[in-house]
């Protein structure tokens, strides 16, 4: 029953990792927080997948967290199993190697908006919501709507959003540039396809490396990132091969013609 609550598809070089929770109009619980991060895994490690997707089944893209999930937790546990955990999901997902869209066609309010904004981007249908309303029920952002999405859409627009309480239709977003892109009711997975399709059609090396390198401008990514970057350059050059092969020969190393 898990792996159905969230499921990974591949169709060439695209990855859709949907939510299928409709019900509850995809809101999040435990269960659903773990087949995600299974989902992401599967997504990052599935051959030729250059784009990922990230969508919701009905009518609504995520209504954040379940309310009903959480509000008998006591305070301990609300911390590390509810906020704690949410976070090294949202996490996984905002670092995840290939670029990432989010679709949606459904609102995204409280925990949804901080999902989509763990997306590189995000096409919205015209009828859609956007907002934190979090505060209206005594709780705060908990999944990084107070520093995520600060770094990308300011911190005038998440003020606006987190404390006055706006909801923003999508063309509103857009114009703030909380959504990257807003198509009529219905065509935002096409139009997601599409863009990811572009996207593709780019060196998936250098799509990559870019994706990490603005992550660590951003404050995004951290030393692993670099770590990554420099072990990846010296991967691809004769240093690696010298090094490995004398040191199974057990002998010293001629890095002189690396």
């Amino acid at each position: 029953m898990a792996e159905r609550l969230v499921t990974f598809e591949q169709d060439g070089v695209i990855g859709t990792v949907t939510l299928r929770r409709p019900e509850k109009f995809n809101a999040l619980d435990i269960p659903m927080l773990r087949a995600l991060e299974a989902a992401l895994d599967k997504a990052e490690l599935a051959e030729g997948v250059r784009v990922v997707l990230i969508s919701g089944e009905g009518k609504g893209f995520c209504a954040g967290g379940d309310v009903e999930a959480w509000a008998q937790l006591s305070a301990a546990d609300f911390q590390v199993q509810w906020v704690r955990y949410g976070h090294r999901v949202f996490d996984r997902l905002a670092r995840l190697r290939q670029p990432t869209i989010a679709v949606l066609s459904g609102h995204a309010l409280g925990g949804g908006l901080e999902l989509a904004a763990a997306c590189d981007f995000r096409v919205a249908e015209t009828q859609i919501k956007l907002g934190f309303p979090e505060t209206s029920i005594g709780v705060v952002p908990g999944w990084s709507g107070t520093q995520r999405a600060v770094r990308r859409f300011g911190v005038q627009i998440v003020r606006r959003m987190a404390l006055g309480g706006e909801i923003f239709l999508a063309n509103e977003a857009l114009a703030l540039g909380v959504v990257d892109r807003v198509v009529e009711t219905g065509k935002a997975l096409d139009e997601a396809k599409a863009w990811g399709e572009k996207i593709a059609e780019r060196g998936p090396l250098a799509t990559e490396a870019a994706k990490l390198m603005i992550g660590i401008a951003e404050g995004e990514e951290d030393a692993a990132a670099t770590e990554a970057l420099a072990s990846g350059f010296i991967a691809l050059t004769g240093d690696l091969k010298a090094g490995v092969g004398a040191f199974k020969a057990r002998h010293k190393p001629d890095f002189s013609r690396s």
